[in-house]
């Protein structure tokens, strides 16, 4: 069922799925602000929407993203000055925080270049598919800036300093190779990353919701834990889950030798 079938993004929903799509291939999907608007507008959908089990981020055409749209930038220069904390603080923050905040699991499918704030846009799933033509570059340098949109908290996370401050110094792509070698993301495609990211958000559509969404929250939230304040989250957790209907069935499912059914 489309939820938005016309302008810069794509949504549908099918399945418990919500499939976002990226739709300005004519301009690499850079973001501009009607994108931003269109990104503010699916995420407040798939927030209401209790039938949203998975989120699955790509791109139209041969990019994903290329990160903010320079033209615009240029045409807001001849005009005067450019307030660019103004616009993080506005639009690429809350979009951070929504897509990293999102309770169900979400997979991006990199389908070419991710530069810049779309480098940050990818890395905010909790999975990432990437075709082997795809590439990440922080070319923040290149147009005489700094890191951005969460970019300089997520990177050293993944892939430690080193690698995250070369990356952003030096603006160099690297490939999806070696982004799955560093551990930037979770698995390289031969070919188009869509139907593999597809299969494992269905594979997700049809787990249990309940265990999915704690997995995400615990792994998020462990990053500024201490071990005695991760054991805690852990226990408690468990022990919600435990009396969780699903964890009765996936037990019974296991004695039996059968596929269990989650609620």
């Amino acid at each position: 069922m489309p939820m938005d079938s016309s302008g810069v993004v794509h949504v549908s929903l099918k399945g418990g799925i919500a499939r976002i799509t990226i739709n300005r291939p004519e301009r690499k999907n850079a973001i501009n602000s009607a994108m931003h608007a269109a990104l503010r507008d699916a995420l407040d959908r798939i927030e209401a929407d209790p039938d949203i089990r998975v989120v699955l981020l790509t791109g139209a055409g041969d990019s994903f993203c290329s990160g903010q749209d320079l033209a615009e930038r240029a045409e807001m220069l001849a005009e005067g000055e450019v307030d660019l904390a103004q616009s993080l603080q506005h639009n690429y923050h809350p979009l951070v925080r929504r897509l990293i905040s999102l309770p169900m699991p979400v997979i991006d499918a990199v389908n070419g270049v991710a530069a810049g704030a779309g480098a940050a846009l990818a890395l905010t799933a909790d999975i990432v598919f990437a075709a082997r033509s795809a590439r990440f570059q922080l070319a923040f340098a290149r147009v005489a800036l700094g890191p951005d949109s969460g970019i300089s908290w997520l990177l050293p996370r993944l892939i430690g300093k080193a690698r995250a401050t070369a990356m952003a110094l030096c603006a160099d792509p690297i490939d999806a190779q070696r982004a799955e070698d560093w551990g930037l993301i979770w698995r390289v495609t031969d070919n188009d990353s869509l139907p593999e990211a597809q299969a494992l958000a269905e594979n997700f559509a049809a787990g249990p919701q309940s265990a999915l969404r704690a997995i995400k929250r615990r792994m998020r939230e462990s990053l500024a834990d201490t071990l005695d304040m991760a054991l805690d989250a852990e226990r408690d957790a468990q022990g919600l889950l435990g009396a969780h209907p699903d964890y009765r069935a996936a037990v019974e499912a296991f004695m039996s030798k059968r596929t269990p059914r989650f609620q």
